[in-house]
C-alpha cells in the first residue's frame, strides 16, 4: 500500500536511502520513482516544486552535477529556465523529494520525511551511519 506516498529517489545516494528506509519503518511502502530512470516531465517538476513553496533554486544538486559547467549559480537564470536545465539533466534535482497528502519537502536530513508521515515511527531507526533517529 502507498498511502499516497511518493519519494523521488536516487538508490546511490544515502541520504534517499535512508528516507526510504524510515518510510518503510513506519509501515508504509511508498511509490518510488528512481528519477535518474524515470525523470519528471517538466509539469510535473514545476507542480512538486509549487507544492513545496520554494524557489527552484532550492532543489538544485550542485556536487557531481553539470551545475558548475552550466553556470547554474549565475543569478540571470530564471526559473523557467532552471526548470527546462532540471528536465534536461535530471542529476540536477537533489534528492529525494517526498510527496504526501501533508506536503512535499526535499527531505534533507533524511528524518525530515518524518514531518510528512501519517504516523510516528513505531520505535528508533538506525540510520546507515549509526545515528539513530526517534530517541527523545
Amino acid at each position: 500500500m502507498t498511502d499516497d506516498i511518493t519519494i523521488y529517489h536516487n538508490p546511490k545516494c544515502g541520504t534517499s536511502r535512508n528516507t526510504l528506509a524510515l518510510i518503510r519503518h513506519c509501515g508504509i511502502e511508498p511509490t518510488v520513482i528512481e528519477y535518474l530512470q524515470t525523470p519528471p516531465s517538466r509539469a510535473e517538476l514545476q507542480a512538486l516544486i509549487a507544492r513545496m513553496d520554494c524557489p527552484v533554486r532550492e532543489v538544485l544538486r550542485q556536487k557531481g552535477t553539470p551545475y558548475d559547467e552550466l553556470d547554474l549559480g549565475n543569478p540571470r537564470w530564471t526559473p523557467d529556465e532552471l526548470l527546462d536545465f532540471i528536465a534536461q539533466h535530471p542529476i540536477l534535482l537533489n534528492r529525494p523529494i517526498v510527496a504526501t497528502p501533508q506536503g512535499v519537502r526535499l527531505c534533507r536530513p533524511s528524518e525530515a520525511v518524518l514531518a510528512l508521515l501519517p504516523q510516528p515511527l513505531p520505535s528508533p531507526f538506525t540510520k546507515e551511519d549509526g545515528e539513530v533517529v526517534g530517541i527523545s
